[in-house]
């Protein structure tokens, strides 16, 4: 694996994390509460191998802009800036929701994760369109 097949393996882990967080939420709402941590936990650390994953990546090749200057371009930017504010924005929250799951303080993590959970999926999901958008499907 190279650093030009990084982008590929940012894609998939975030196409993995977003269906973790849908059965993750399949599984508390059927009561499933071991099953969900288990499955939350994996998503967790399918987004902590992406960032990595990221990081190491535009480190080496720096910014890579959008080619196309089409009427996908605003489309683009209007993905990419809510995606990229939010990404940033919800580590910490996230961090915040598990530390009260450990601790067993389920009303806060249910209060903070009903805000959480759906920018987590809402940046998984985007980041893979961001991903067919910049690099294609190949």
């Amino acid at each position: 694996m190279t650093v030009t097949d990084l982008p590929s393996l940012n894609a998939a882990l975030n196409s993995v994390a977003a269906l973790l967080l849908l059965a993750g939420y399949r599984a508390i709402r059927r009561g499933h509460q071991d099953l969900h941590k288990k499955i939350m936990l994996g998503a967790l650390a399918t987004s902590a191998a992406f960032l990595v994953s990221y990081l190491i990546y535009h480190a080496e090749v720096g910014s890579v802009p959008y080619p196309r200057h089409d009427w996908t371009r605003p489309l683009y930017f209007a993905i990419l800036v809510p995606h990229v504010i939010l990404a940033g924005g919800m580590v910490p929250f996230i961090f915040l929701a598990v530390w009260h799951a450990f601790r067993g303080n389920f009303r806060k993590h249910t209060r903070l994760t009903r805000w959480v959970w759906p920018v987590w999926l809402f940046v998984s999901v985007t980041g893979v369109v961001i991903y067919v958008m910049l690099y294609g499907l190949s």
